[in-house]
């Protein structure tokens, strides 16, 4: 039996990128799913391909409303178990550069786009018996650069409100935790648009020198997502390739 067989999804953001390889791996590991995203051509395409295991849902984070109209959606194939905060959008701008606009559009659509989602599937979850909210921080939940003031925020509060929330439905066994990409080879990670697969030079002082496949954060969620993470919540799981650990200097000794 697959590890996800019987578990119902909703994947914000999964119409493409991350979000949209991670609704495959879900499908493949037996889940249903609901692909949430404003990205209605692609999030359509996405879950014809898939099959009957999916369905598309046009969801902005930032509208409570929606988000009930895609619980609905997700009870229709099955008790609601697992939720991905997925969606997000990356800013760089520096601090004097950045109007209130632009930075309270990131942490709308970041944080409170995420908040959203938690209180969205509180009860559906109890209703199910359990459930496991996969919020999709950042390595810049960890730590931060410069140009990157509301990204780095929302990630941060991403954090914070995952433990709050994980201390609030444990004893409904619903478990919160955050998954922290480091850079990911997807559209998000290219300045270009386009996914850098020469990218892997930019990381060549990190513990494993190279780009992240979005694969490989898919299958984190998964973890998290199955019975087999029912004693971890309210904690970070890093696909950072060791970023966050810290950087090999090319002047001290290697072994």
């Amino acid at each position: 039996m697959a590890r996800l067989t019987g578990k119902t999804a909703i994947i914000t953001g999964g119409a493409q990128g991350m979000g949209a390889v991670t609704a495959r791996v879900f499908v493949e590991q037996g889940a249903n799913v609901v692909i949430a995203d404003i990205l209605e051509d692609k999030g359509q395409a996405l879950a014809a391909e898939l099959g009957e295991q999916a369905r598309f849902i046009r969801l902005d984070v930032t509208n409570p409303q929606q988000w009930d109209e895609a619980v609905a959606v997700a009870e229709s194939m099955g008790p609601l178990n697992v939720l991905i905060n997925n969606a997000g959008i990356l800013v760089f701008k520096a601090i004097a550069e950045q109007s209130m606009e632009e930075f309270n559009k990131v942490l709308n659509i970041n944080l409170t786009g995420c908040y959203n989602g938690i209180r969205a599937v509180i009860e559906p979850m109890k209703r199910a018996g359990s459930g496991s909210i996969i919020n999709i921080s950042s390595v810049d939940g960890l730590q931060a650069k410069n140009s990157l003031s509301a990204y780095a925020a929302s990630k941060w509060g991403m954090r914070g409100l995952t433990k709050s929330a994980a201390i609030e439905l444990g004893h409904y066994k619903i478990r919160v935790n955050t998954v922290h990409p480091g850079g990911i080879d997807t559209n998000m990670h290219s300045t270009d648009g386009e996914g850098s697969s020469g990218a892997d030079a930019f990381y060549k002082n990190h513990a494993l020198p190279r780009v992240g496949q979005p694969q490989e954060v898919a299958n984190m969620s998964a973890f998290l997502a199955s019975d087999e993470a029912t004693y971890s919540t309210g904690s970070e799981f890093c696909v950072d390739g060791g970023w966050n650990a810290g950087l090999a200097l090319d002047f001290l000794p290697k072994s």
